[in-house]
């Protein structure tokens, strides 16, 4: 700088303690630089300093001789680190090329379809009744099963998750029983072996720990409310309004259970112990911030992503399969129109729950969630309309609706508008309300205090 004060230069220094970025005078040397880093980062030795290309400097080098400038990015070496050489970059394009190789997501994608075929398996083993092909279907789902589970091959990670989707497919076939009020018990019992194939994929490879884990949560979620619900008496309907409603309240309490950050990342825990009433004297040369690594922070949103994705799945599943089946066991007129009513609210709040969702997979698994939900309701108005131009006047205009909610959205510069933002927050918490309000319509409690009243 003018006025004769000495020239200075901002760097950045690269180390195991972390990132340091420094200011000092142009005429420093290597050793003053690693002292100060080592001071900054709270070292105990002081490390050697060297290039990002791997050149090492000398301890009596001056920054501004060897060409140091404003901007550069300066290594520290501790004793047992070694410098970067042009093999290392060799060995890291190497690295490169083999997570290039890695599967990616069109495994995800026919890992997801396997796993739908495998349902669709169960369910055609099942009605094919007892014989020699229900036999057959149900063999190879098993062991489709076990060779998905085993920990070999390339695609491992993501074949291991369709494992409980064949086990569960198989044990369907097995239990099937054309009882209605069986087919509760049937599902939790079939989503138990689910959970229990889940339970022993992770225990022989733990990659994909997340959506290991949501199997088995889910899975053993939906044993438990289905025998319970048999065991106390409860009709089949009440299994479904629950399980419906537990995907609802997940797609809103899900996000703030994924990202779980460590303590040590958000609180200085040797900072907050030294107090201003504390005997012990205050460590000098630390930073004034935690230094956080940022492979750690990377680790947290990666595992949250998974974790939000794998329940996403699991609420489109839940949801694709409860809210049909809500509504064809909702016979009677008052818990018929609780069913309804809880159907559209569900799926309402499901398709606005997606929009504050930055996942793009997730975003798109919920959406699908709630048209599956509104899918299922439409259906089955049009079933009990009967057709006719009063039905396709009524699903006319609904779709127009739609379609016109959807353009002002897109008009209003979307979800992104304080104004659409603010109503649909509001939108969403009265869909919420009715969803959980109606349950006491559609599980028939409503109508059984109103026979036993009057």
């Amino acid at each position: 700088m003018a006025g004769g004060t000495t020239d200075v230069l901002a760097l950045s220094v690269h180390g195991s303690a972390g990132v340091v970025d420094l200011v000092v005078p142009a005429e420093a040397t290597a050793r003053d630089v690693a002292a100060a880093y080592a001071e900054q980062a709270g070292l105990a030795a002081v490390p050697t300093l060297a290039r990002a290309t791997g050149a090492a400097l000398g301890p009596d080098a001056v920054l501004a001789d060897v060409g140091v400038d404003a901007g550069t990015v300066l290594v520290a070496l501790l004793p047992g680190d070694a410098p970067a050489t042009p093999a290392d970059g060799a060995r890291s394009r190497s690295g490169a090329a083999a997570a290039r190789a890695e599967p990616g997501p069109l495994s995800v994608l026919w890992c997801c379809v396997a796993s739908a075929a495998a349902g669709l398996a169960g369910w055609f083993a099942a009605q094919a009744g007892p014989g020699d092909q229900r036999d057959v279907a149900t063999a190879l789902l098993a062991l489709a099963a076990v060779l998905a589970a085993l920990p070999v091959g390339r695609f491992a990670a993501h074949r291991v998750v369709t494992a409980p989707a064949f086990a569960g497919a198989a044990a369907f076939a097995v239990l099937w029983d054309p009882a209605p009020e069986r087919l509760p018990t049937v599902v939790g019992t079939s989503a138990l072996v689910a959970a229990v194939a889940a339970a022993v994929a992770r225990a022989l490879d733990r990659r994909s720990e997340e959506a290991l884990r949501t199997w088995m949560l889910v899975g053993t979620s939906v044993f438990a409310v289905s025998v319970l619900a048999a065991l106390v008496g409860f009709p089949e309907q009440v299994v479904w309004a629950v399980l419906l409603l537990s995907v609802v309240l997940a797609a809103r309490l899900v996000p703030g259970w994924a990202i779980d950050v460590p303590d040590q990342l958000l609180v200085d825990l040797e900072r907050l112990a030294v107090t201003a009433w504390s005997a012990r004297e205050q460590p000098r040369g630390r930073r004034g911030r935690t230094i956080v690594r940022p492979h750690a922070v990377a680790e947290v949103a990666a595992r949250g992503a998974r974790v939000i994705t794998s329940a996403s799945v699991a609420v489109l599943a839940v949801a694709a399969v409860s809210a049909p089946l809500l509504l064809a066991t909702a016979t009677a007129s008052l818990d018929l129109i609780g069913a309804r009513v809880m159907v559209g609210a569900s799926g309402v709040s499901l398709l606005l729950a997606a929009r504050s969702y930055r996942h793009v997979a997730a975003r798109s698994l919920l959406r699908a969630a709630g048209l599956a939900c509104e899918v299922a309701l439409l259906v089955h108005l049009l079933d009990h309309l009967g057709g006719g131009w009063g039905s396709t006047v009524a699903v006319g205009a609904v779709l127009l609706a739609v379609l016109l909610v959807v353009v002002a959205v897109a008009t209003g510069r979307g979800w992104r508008s304080a104004w659409w933002s603010r109503r649909a927050e509001i939108l969403e918490g009265i869909c919420g309300s009715f969803a959980v309000a109606s349950v006491v319509v559609a599980v028939g409690l409503f109508r059984v205090l109103w026979e036993r009243t009057f």
